[in-house]
């Protein structure tokens, strides 16, 4: 008997230990934005009542006094003084939020096959947990708040610079179209937190690990800055992503546990199905028999049986069964 080398052996009992499961790049962005949509989804349906976000709002402003964290102030008011710090910031919110988290997992998925499954369910597990509380807990931005508590929405002072209007990052027009009232907790920290993470343990040299401290740092000053977040919006926002880092192994072990089990079941049932379909095509081969007629495999029409209407006298031979001809003499 040969010997089996390694490849047959991986081949007999499926990927070797450690081998990335088979992906196709169109499946993975039809998941992706199959799960933003919701996402965006989720966002304007949990728009809750308008009284209530203010009042959260409020509230968490007063909690960030009470512990001498607010730092949306003077950040707020440098933003709103200095254009060139301003307009940057207000393009950093826009743009970024959109752009660096997808170059990452296309990245990902590139180049490491086996840590992008987990990479990409951290990230919608922890989205998913954020339009939760968007759903739970409405808040109105700083920015949304009366002018008396001392904010100014950059993002409507320099909106002759960009593509937005005077409603959030949304293109002129189509503000109605986003919920301003989904500040907490504060996704865009998030989700910069987990292209840091990602950029921390995957990149290589010193200018990858300066980007991925720096990239949720300084998101974390722009909304801030921009009046679209408070701290504790970008703390929660944080909170979100580790939470969703810790249900992560689970759900991966419940989805592998779920595809295993109908799989087997598949197997189990692949040879009764084939067993029924060599039956079928068994009885189909076999001939029709008839009391006058008999076809056999491959005929289209049965044969007539024939008999001498007469009896056979002596000296006679039976006729041949299949053209009438008498048989020939011996």
């Amino acid at each position: 008997m040969p010997k089996r080398g390694p490849s047959d052996i991986r081949t007999a009992t499926g990927p070797a230990p450690g081998a990335a499961p088979p992906r196709r790049w169109w499946t993975e962005l039809v998941l992706v934005l199959l799960v933003y949509l919701a996402y965006t989804a989720g966002r304007l349906l949990a728009r809750g009542d308008v009284t209530t976000a203010v009042d959260h709002g409020l509230a968490i402003l007063r909690a960030e006094k009470a512990l001498s964290l607010n730092a949306e102030h003077p950040l707020n008011r440098l933003f709103t003084e200095h254009a060139w710090i301003g307009v940057p910031a207000d393009f950093w919110y826009a743009s970024l939020h959109y752009a660096v988290t997808p170059v990452l997992l296309v990245w990902l998925f590139r180049s490491r096959r086996v840590e992008y499954r987990a990479a990409r369910s951290w990230l919608l597990i922890s989205t998913f947990l954020g339009l939760i509380a968007f759903t739970l807990v409405p808040t109105c931005p700083p920015r949304l708040l009366s002018v008396g508590h001392g904010f100014v929405d950059t993002m409507a002072q320099y909106s002759s610079y960009g593509w937005w209007g005077a409603e959030a990052s949304a293109p002129r027009g189509m503000g109605g179209m986003t919920n301003q009232y989904a500040a907490m907790p504060s996704l865009h920290v998030g989700w910069a937190l987990w292209c840091g993470v990602i950029l921390w343990k995957y990149g290589r040299g010193p200018l990858m690990r300066t980007a991925a401290v720096a990239y949720p740092l300084v998101t974390t000053v722009v909304v801030m800055g921009t009046a679209n977040h408070y701290f504790l919006d970008a703390v929660a926002g944080a909170a979100v992503m580790g939470l969703g880092l810790l249900l992560t192994r689970p759900a991966l072990r419940l989805v592998d546990r779920t595809t295993a089990r109908f799989t087997t079941r598949t197997a189990a049932l692949a040879p009764s199905v084939a067993m029924a379909s060599a039956g079928g095509r068994s009885a189909g081969s076999s001939p029709i028999v008839g009391g006058e007629c008999q076809t056999a495999a491959g005929e289209r029409f049965p044969r007539q049986r024939q008999q001498s209407a007469e009896p056979a006298g002596p000296g006679s031979r039976p006729s041949d069964s299949r053209d009438g001809a008498p048989a020939p003499a011996r």
